[in-house]
């Protein structure tokens, strides 16, 4: 692989792992301070906090695993 490609692919793991840690506790946010309330009329503020947890946890633990892959396959 390339230099520019490994920074490339760093940068993809490294914004997954952010993005999937503000998916989480924004869906936390909603969970806690929304609550039953609507949501832009898609839906309950608890139902999309579950939403954003799951996804956000999962968005984190691929950049995790993402992060590690990329690091083991470049050259040192």
């Amino acid at each position: 692989m390339t230099k520019d490609t490994d920074l490339l692919l760093a940068i993809c793991a490294f914004t997954l792992y952010i993005v999937g840690g503000l998916a989480t506790f924004g869906g936390l946010g909603l969970f806690f301070f929304i609550g039953e309330g609507d949501v832009l009329g898609w839906g309950t503020g608890k139902g999309l906090g579950y939403l954003c947890i799951c996804v956000g946890l999962c968005l984190s633990i691929f950049g995790v695993l993402f992060m590690r892959i990329v690091r083991n396959r470049t050259p040192r």
